[in-house]
């Protein structure tokens, strides 16, 4: 699967982004905590550098709390980066983020006037609601869709505290197909860019692997669904999502999936878990190697076609 949606807006918010960075002491990447690892855009690790950084899991109260903590220990261990989980839920616990971010900013070496901090993360993660928390107002625009803030604006907190707010930014090409199809699941991207049954298929696969009792509860079961198929067939039976001769409507199923593991109707879900990700990871590297490999032995089978 490929997903088509890299706006215009987020070219440009990346240079942005790269014209900002030198008067940033501290970078704030939001993350959802269902996807930790594939709602991370590996351009912004380039373009941090060195500049510490917290990542901020929002959502936390749709994901599952034991996955949430093995993502908090993998991220601090793997990365030695600070890790905080948060929901709009919890206004209170959403302001600590600012006097964290104070400490860590504390440590660095000279004298700052102003502490200035860059928040940054991909569409639909809960950055703007974030940021109104934070500030005490509606500042950010927020909506339950991707691509709601278009350009960077600065924002005064108070006590020498500035947030510069940066659009949700994706990234050209998604390397991991899982991920891929996790971003899509998530909501991270339009709907329009994917196809609802092929985003829908992986999510029931995936569910009927690690949240049987959760589609069992939810959709009233008396049996687990052998597949993902006879899944998204039933939920279709049930919800009657019906055509022209008793066939089921995939598509209106899908979407009920869809809409009601985003919403946490189907208890607290979380897509991915760090195991699963090195494996991905190991594969993805075997991939790559061979891909290498294929293209060097074209290469120089060309040269010896094409020797004078």
């Amino acid at each position: 699967m490929a997903i088509h949606w890299y706006p215009g807006h987020m070219h440009k918010a990346n240079k942005e982004i790269k014209e900002t960075l030198s008067q940033i002491d501290l970078i704030i990447e939001v993350l959802d905590a269902r996807i930790p690892f594939s709602s991370h855009n590996p351009l912004l690790s380039s373009l941090r550098g060195d500049k510490p950084c917290i990542k901020v899991l929002t959502k936390s109260d749709l994901a599952d709390p034991d996955l949430t903590r093995q993502w908090q220990s993998w991220l601090e261990q793997e990365q030695g980066i600070k890790t905080l989980p948060l929901t709009t839920e919890q206004p209170e616990r959403m302001r600590q983020l600012i006097e964290l971010s104070r400490k860590i900013i504390g440590t660095l070496p000279g004298k700052r006037q102003v502490s200035n901090t860059m928040i940054m993360g991909i569409p639909n993660v809960g950055k703007s609601s974030l940021i109104n928390i934070l500030a005490g107002k509606s500042i950010a625009k927020t909506g339950n869709e991707p691509a709601v803030t278009k350009a960077q604006q600065r924002i005064n907190l108070g006590n020498d505290f500035v947030l510069f707010d940066t659009p949700g930014v994706l990234w050209p090409k998604v390397e991991n197909d899982a991920s891929m199809y996790r971003l899509a699941v998530s909501g991270a991207v339009k709907d329009t860019a994917f196809e609802y049954e092929d985003i829908a298929f992986f999510a029931a696969e995936y569910l009927l692997k690690a949240y049987p009792d959760n589609i069992m509860q939810r959709f009233k079961l008396e049996n687990l669904p052998h597949n993902e198929l006879e899944l998204i067939e039933t939920i279709g039976r049930k919800r009657g999502c019906l055509r022209g001769g008793g066939r089921i409507d995939l598509n209106k199923a899908s979407k009920i999936l869809l809409t009601e593991l985003r919403a946490g109707k189907l208890g607290r879900i979380t897509l991915e878990a760090p195991g699963m990700i090195d494996k991905e990871l190991i594969a993805l590297k075997l991939k790559e190697e061979l891909k290498k490999e294929t293209e060097s032995k074209k290469g120089k089978k060309k040269k010896r076609q094409y020797r004078p």
